[in-house]
């Protein structure tokens, strides 16, 4: 039956699906297409038709090549560790001013909460003179390469739906994130590891769940693939007793020229992405092992890191982010969900800094030395900032406050010793060279090589992008 002869003969023209117009028509688009993309060889997966994740070139010469986000979920007190207020210090236990609350909104208190003075000492560090909690003493050896951005706003105020704006330039579930835009506009440089690979290292795992590392609608084998810190570094990776690598090949062969006999008919990138999966599992058996074994790095650089191989830890997964980053990996995400201090905020900042500080300082380091850094853009925050006033009826807590908070860059076309923008004498609200999640997006895109407006999926009949239908590139933070 060709085309003709469906529509001739009594069809119902609401039942002709596009599925089976691709399937069925002589025209054979997919077929086609398909074709086109198979070469004169005829192979697929030497012309890269099954590999969705080939490199592939942006829009332009990219400053960096590669992305690390050292993702503090729980959001970080921007005024214990980087943005000093001695005025807040000075009012300490008084009512904000009236007019500055006038209409703000709150997590949890009241917006007349008496003022909170941060809790520990600032001092100036580098040839730049950039100020640094005593919390961060490993950030103050590398400040001159980082560009603390002092400036940042967003528009969520809990944590589920920031860390999913900070991840996918969305509060709406199910957009697809940052490391899945870069990998469908970049792919991946790796054969042997997914392109996009996650950890999670702190108390819990992230409130936004998968969806900060998800696809959304983009084919799926752009999505995060989670890594653990211990034992295989994915579940089931390890064959079971009785099936050894030869007969798994073989099985693999077997389903690849199924589903690439399906390909061919439908031109479904689904199936792609099914097909690419199982070889990249295949691969990892023998490559995603070897990566772990961080006990095979030299006793200095395990020192520099704080690193204990057979001990998960966040600075193990630093040291793994390097290994995956020099094995073609594209970009890897870090989030450390440990930072949500509405009490015990000395204590808890104390220990969350104990963990964090020395392996954050060790990866630039690190990068730098080898020089990767050049070229790998290393992102450190969480999804929004907390309130210089008080929770509780004590003295040691904050509430989420999306105004103003703090985060730094470094690498990949960044200017290092450098402070960006600046908030009221409070930390209240940003007050020069404002940047919004979006703006941040909108700047990382641009050191990978891409107009922001430009990277677009089409979805529902409109051309969505990681930016929506804002961002403007942050031109201050650039080398």
């Amino acid at each position: 039956m060709n085309c003709q002869d469906h529509l001739y003969h009594d069809a119902d023209p609401r039942q002709v699906s596009r599925r089976w117009f691709l399937e069925q028509c002589g025209v054979g688009l997919g077929a086609i297409a398909l074709q086109q993309l198979l070469g004169a060889s005829g192979s697929a997966a030497e012309a890269g038709a099954l590999n969705p994740m080939a490199p592939k070139a942006p829009h332009y010469a990219p400053k960096a090549k590669r992305v690390l986000f050292l993702f503090m979920a729980g959001a970080p007190s921007h005024l214990e560790l980087f943005d000093n207020k001695p005025q807040l210090a000075k009012f300490d236990g008084t009512l904000p001013p009236p007019g500055l609350i006038k209409g703000y909104r709150a997590a949890f208190i009241r917006p007349d909460s008496k003022l909170l003075g941060p809790k520990f000492r600032f001092a100036r560090h580098g040839n730049s003179g950039t100020e640094l909690s005593e919390l961060l003493p490993h950030l103050a050896t590398v400040v001159d390469d980082i560009a603390v951005v002092k400036g940042m706003a967003t528009d969520a105020f809990n944590h589920a739906p920031g860390q999913i704006l900070m991840s996918t330039g969305s509060q709406i579930f199910g957009r697809p994130s940052l490391g899945a835009w870069v990998t469908y506009g970049l792919g991946s440089e790796s054969q042997d590891l997914p392109g996009f690979i996650v950890f999670s290292t702190g108390n819990k795992g992230p409130s936004g769940g998968n969806s900060n590392w998800g696809s959304g609608f983009l084919p799926t084998v752009y999505q995060g693939v989670q890594f653990r810190t211990a034992g295989d570094p994915v579940l089931y990776l390890s064959n079971p007793r009785g099936v050894d690598e030869g007969l798994q090949r073989e099985s693999l062969d077997a389903v690849r020229s199924l589903n690439r006999m399906n390909l061919e008919r439908t031109g479904d990138p689904e199936i792609a992405t099914r097909i690419n999966s199982y070889e990249m599992a295949f691969r990892m058996q023998l490559t995603a092992p070897d990566v772990m074994q961080i006990a095979n790095e030299p006793k200095h650089v395990l020192e520099m890191y704080g690193a204990e191989p057979g001990k998960p830890s966040f600075a193990n997964t630093c040291l793994l982010a390097r290994r995956l980053l020099e094995r073609g990996v594209r970009c890897v995400q870090i989030f450390h969900e440990s930072w949500d201090q509405h009490g015990n905020l000395v204590n808890d900042l104390k220990k969350n800094c104990k963990v964090t500080d020395q392996a954050c300082a060790a990866l630039v380091k690190d990068l730098k030395q080898r020089g990767m850094l050049e070229d790998t853009l290393v992102v450190w925050g969480g999804e929004f900032g907390r309130t210089p006033m008080v929770q509780g009826g004590g003295n040691d807590g904050r509430d989420h406050h999306p105004n103003a908070f703090t985060m730094w860059l470094a690498g990949g076309g960044i200017k290092g010793g450098i402070s960006h923008g600046a908030t009221d004498d409070l930390g209240f609200d940003v007050v020069k060279d404002r940047v919004h999640v979006h703006d941040l997006h909108a700047t990382i895109l641009h050191l990978l090589g891409f107009d922001h407006t430009r990277l677009t999926y089409r979805f529902q009949g409109r051309d969505f992008r990681l930016t929506d239908v804002s961002g403007e590139l942050v031109k201050g933070l650039l080398a």
